[in-house]
C-alpha cells in the first residue's frame, strides 16, 4: 500500500533528463542537507580560535540534527535551512599545560534568525580557575568566530550549492544567474494541532468490511484567507507546493489529481475565500472509497485560521493520514510560500 512518508517513489518528484525547465516557469526543489552536514563539519571540524589569552580548537561535531532545501520558484530561489548542532572544543592558556574540554551548542541556526540572534552556548565539562577563563575567552571571543563559520555556510549554500538551479532563459547570459536569485524567508514560527476524533464507522469494499476514522485538524496561516484558498484551488499553487504537475479543476463536480494521481478527487462544494469540500482518497484505498475533506477557512485580524475534518479515512491509514498531512502539505506550504508557523 502506498503510504505517505514511507519513501514511496510514486511520491517523489525525480529530476527528468529529457525535460527542460523553460524559463524557470516549473517549480523545482533540491535537497541541501547531506551537502549542509558535510560543509558545516568542514567548516568547524579543526577551526583554530586564538588570543594572546587562549587557544582552542574545535574536535568534533557531536550532534548536527535538522534539514536544509532550495526552491526554485519561479527564477526565484527560497533557501530553507533548520539545525540543532553541538560542537566539542579543547583549549588552554597560553604558557600553560592543562587542556580544558567543553561544548558549544547551536539550537537555532534558521534562515527565520539573523545569524546576529543565533544563540551560541558555551559549556565546560570540569569546572577550574583556569577552565573558566577559557569558557569565558570562548563565550565572548569565540562567539564571534563560531557566527563567521555559520555565516560561511550561509553564503557557501546561496552561492555555491545552488548554482545551476537557475537556468540561463532564453536570449538571456548565464552569468546573470546570481542576479536573479532572490533569498525569502519566512519569518515566522508556527504551531499545527491535530486531534483525532474517535468517530468509527463500518464501510464495504471489495476486499469486504472495514473500520474508518475521522480527523481533525487545525493550522495556523500568516497569510490572507483569499491566499489560502487560492493555494487549495490553482494550478501554479498546488504544483509548487507538492513539487510535481496535477489537475485541477475549481468547480462543483470539478476533479483534482496530486501526486502523480496518487491522491485524487473531486470538489464537492466550493465557498470562495472561506470553504473548501472534497471527494478524496489515496490511490491505494479500498476500491472506490472516498474519504470527505471539508477545509473552514476564517480569517483573522493578522491571520488565517484553517479548521480541517477529514471523515471516512481507513483505521488502518488514519495514522500516516495524519502524519503527512502535516509533511506533504502544511510544512511544504510553510517553505514555499513563507505563509510560516506559530509558535
Amino acid at each position: 500500500m502506498a503510504r505517505w512518508g514511507e519513501g514511496d517513489p510514486r511520491w517523489i518528484v525525480e529530476e527528468r533528463p529529457d525535460a527542460v525547465n523553460v524559463n524557470n516557469w516549473h517549480w523545482t526543489e533540491k535537497d541541501a542537507s547531506k551537502w549542509s552536514q558535510e560543509k558545516l563539519k568542514e567548516l568547524f571540524i579543526g577551526q583554530k580560535i586564538s588570543s594572546d589569552l587562549a587557544l582552542v580548537k574545535i574536535t568534533d561535531v557531536d550532534k548536527l540534527e535538522g534539514e536544509a532545501a532550495i526552491n526554485n520558484r519561479k527564477g526565484k530561489l527560497i533557501f530553507f535551512y533548520e539545525w540543532n548542532m553541538t560542537l566539542s572544543w579543547k583549549g588552554r592558556l597560553v604558557g600553560a599545560s592543562d587542556d580544558y574540554e567543553g561544548k558549544i551548542q547551536i539550537p537555532n541556526l534558521s534562515e527565520e534568525n539573523d545569524l546576529s540572534e543565533v544563540e551560541v552556548l558555551v559549556t565546560l565539562k570540569d569546572s577550574t580557575p583556569e577552565g573558566e577563563v577559557v569558557k569565558d575567552f570562548l563565550h565572548h571571543q569565540g562567539c564571534h568566530n563560531v557566527r563567521d563559520k555559520l555565516g560561511e555556510y550561509v553564503r557557501s549554500l546561496k552561492e555555491e550549492f545552488s548554482k545551476g538551479m537557475i537556468l540561463p532563459k532564453k536570449d538571456s547570459e548565464e552569468g546573470k544567474e546570481k542576479d536573479q536569485i532572490n533569498c525569502l524567508s519566512s519569518g515566522f514560527s508556527a504551531k499545527v494541532q491535530m486531534n483525532n476524533v474517535a468517530k468509527t464507522a463500518s464501510k464495504k469494499s471489495a476486499g469486504g468490511t472495514f473500520d474508518t476514522d475521522t480527523l481533525n485538524m487545525s493550522q495556523t496561516f500568516q497569510c490572507m484567507g483569499e491566499e489560502f484558498y487560492r493555494a487549495m484551488t490553482t494550478t501554479d499553487m498546488i504544483s509548487a507546493f507538492t513539487t510535481a504537475p496535477c489537475v485541477v479543476e475549481p468547480k462543483v463536480g470539478g476533479k483534482f489529481e496530486l501526486f502523480n494521481k496518487n491522491i485524487y478527487g473531486e470538489f464537492v462544494e466550493l465557498v470562495p475565500d472561506k470553504k473548501i469540500v472534497q471527494k478524496w482518497r489515496l490511490k491505494d484505498w479500498p476500491e472506490n472509497h472516498f474519504s470527505t475533506v471539508k477545509f473552514v477557512i476564517e480569517q483573522q485580524e493578522d491571520h488565517t485560521l484553517v479548521k480541517i475534518t477529514q471523515t471516512g479515512i481507513p483505521k488502518s491509514e488514519l495514522e500516516v493520514t495524519k502524519e503527512n498531512w502535516g509533511r506533504y502539505y502544511w510544512d511544504s506550504i510553510k517553505r514555499v510560500f513563507g505563509w510560516g508557523y506559530f509558535m
